[in-house]
Parts: structure tokens; C-alpha cells; sequence
């Protein structure tokens, strides 16, 4: 059964936020590590998903090439990443991560980690229950709807 299309408007609503609201404190949190938002993305695309090439990066991003040369040339600066010619195609790039990433990503999370656990000590155990299992079905849902929606598209 799909929901009324007020109901569907004030979880979109209130999803967004929240969204809002984290990103909020995201960057508060980054500006101690001398991070901006786009590198942080960049950073977690890269620890998952290790030897992208930048043009790979650039897709995954939704940036412009030259912003991504940017961005990378200040994180290879701050050490977070390393540029590598692929020895197969020296026309290729591809980009590692470095041990500091690791290090940096993992202490940006757990601040985050600590902000929402303050957040969520306001709220009572049933509803912290509530809420993760719902996000978490919410979650599933979308990720199906998406994978059926890009099965339909070429």
C-alpha cells in the first residue's frame, strides 16, 4: 500500500533535515581535520573502493574533472591519497590511499559517532530500537526501488 501523498511529504520533509542537520555538523567536524565535504566523499569513495582511476572518481562524485584533479592534488598534499600511473596504460591514473586516510576517516566517523550518540541519549531505548530497525528497512527499500529502476534503464 503506498502512503497518502501528505504522509509522503512529511517524511521527504523531515529526511532532508536530518540530512541538513548532519551535514551541518559534518562539516564542523571536517574543518578539525582540514577536510572540506567533497574531499570527505572523495576520501570514503576511495578507502571502499581502492585504485579508482580519476575519471572513475569524477563519475561517482557528480564533479567537474578539474575540480577532482583539485580536490586530489590537496588531499596527495595532505597525504591522504597517492596518484599512480596503471603500468598497464600510463595514460591512467589511479588513486590509493594512503595510511593517514585511514586514520583521518576513522576519527571524523567516531566524531560523528559521539554527536549522534548524544542526540540519541534524549531519546528513550524503545524509540532508539524503533528508529534504527525502521532506518534500516527504509534503507533496504530504497536500495531495492533504485537497483529495479536502473535494471529499467540502458
Amino acid at each position: 500500500m503506498i502512503p497518502d501523498r501528505a504522509t509522503v511529504e512529511k517524511i521527504e520533509y523531515q529526511l532532508r533535515k536530518i540530512a541538513f542537520l548532519l551535514r551541518r555538523q559534518g562539516r564542523r567536524i571536517l574543518t578539525r581535520f582540514d577536510l572540506t565535504p567533497p574531499q570527505f566523499d572523495a576520501l570514503q569513495f576511495l578507502i571502499y573502493h581502492d585504485g579508482l582511476t580519476m575519471g572513475e572518481l569524477t563519475q561517482r562524485l557528480y564533479l567537474a574533472s578539474s575540480t577532482v584533479t583539485d580536490l586530489i592534488q590537496r588531499m596527495e598534499k595532505g597525504e591522504l591519497v597517492k596518484r599512480v600511473r596503471d603500468p598497464r596504460d600510463r595514460r591512467v591514473v589511479r588513486l590509493y590511499v594512503q595510511p593517514r586516510a585511514h586514520e583521518v576517516l576513522e576519527a571524523v566517523l567516531e566524531e560523528r559517532r559521539r554527536f549522534l550518540a548524544r542526540v540519541l541519549g534524549e531519546l528513550s531505548p524503545e524509540v532508539v530500537g524503533m528508529l534504527e530497525a525502521s532506518l534500516e528497512k527504509l534503507h533496504d527499500q530504497m536500495g531495492a526501488a533504485l537497483e529495479k529502476e536502473e535494471e529499467r534503464q540502458p
